[in-house]
């Protein structure tokens, strides 16, 4: 009689841990369709948070790596800090920050022609104003345009709400008259400073909240295979790459930019422009 219920506890244990195991691989299974290559938690980015190593912002660099989604604004554009790119899969967003610029932007557009890649520049409100030329042919070379403030405050996100919604809405309307009527898609915090406040007023104006994975560090000019390095190193952090068109001499920029382009190819990633819904 001992012999029969010590069998029967055993059979009964070895069932247990058959469920158990199930439950864990459906749990990891789960995990693994819900955060895909490059995601991190969904955070609110504050200064000093998904900026540069050091915690600054690299001297122009912008962080954000927030997470894709969000809450849905007016429009239908999510709050969310976005990170994916509309092609999905292994495709890379490239985009350029601080410009316009009347020596260097041109550079970078000849560079994407070449290559045949579409890319996402974010203005600054005063340069696209000076520079309605370079942003006209940003647009009829077939990019997009993201909305980077009117004076790159890298502090905005310790500003009251009113100033906030100033240097977006402001630099939102440059751009768009600068370009002839071409709408602003993106809105990208100046130094990663995003705020649910400024995230929701980009929202609620048709402008998707614009993160990045992969800072290309190019803003210090480290040299160009420095740069080059940083993208190759850094790309299995996310999708989105940080280049800079405006902010001093950026010709290291455009000879990185042409090598990591040629790079991507090589590895047979495509690039895209990143989401402006939920994925």
């Amino acid at each position: 009689m001992d012999r029969k219920v010590r069998m029967k506890d055993l059979a009964g244990s070895r069932v247990a841990l058959a469920v158990a195991a199930v439950a864990l691989a459906a749990g990891a299974w789960g995990v693994a369709t819900l955060a895909g290559p490059g995601d991190v938690p969904r955070q609110d980015i504050a200064q000093g948070q998904g900026t540069s190593p050091d915690g600054s912002d690299g001297s122009g660099g912008d962080g954000a790596k927030g997470g894709d989604g969000g809450t849905q604004q007016g429009g239908g554009i999510p709050d969310g800090i976005a990170h994916a790119s509309e092609s999905g899969g292994n495709a890379v967003n490239i985009t350029i920050d601080d410009g316009p610029d009347p020596t260097w932007t041109p550079k970078v557009l000849d560079v994407l022609k070449r290559h045949g890649v579409k890319a996402t520049f974010c203005m600054i409100g005063p340069q696209a104003k000076a520079h309605p030329d370079l942003v006209k042919r940003v647009v009829a070379d077939g990019h997009r345009l993201c909305d980077h403030t009117v004076d790159h405050d890298t502090s905005m996100d310790k500003k009251p709400v009113a100033y906030q919604e100033k240097e977006i809405l402001d630099a939102k309307k440059m751009i768009e008259d600068a370009a002839g009527g071409a709408k602003v898609l993106y809105y990208r915090a100046p130094g990663g400073s995003f705020t649910p406040d400024s995230r929701r007023i980009a929202a609620a104006n048709g402008m998707r909240p614009l993160g990045w994975n992969v800072d290309s560090k190019d803003f210090n000019k480290p040299g160009t295979a420095a740069i080059v390095d940083t993208v190759k190193k850094e790309l299995h952090l996310g999708p989105t790459i940080l280049f800079h068109d405006g902010g001093g001499d950026r010709q290291q920029t455009v000879e990185a930019l042409d090598q990591v382009l040629t790079w991507l190819k090589a590895q047979g990633r495509p690039t895209g422009y990143p989401v402006q819904t939920t994925p």
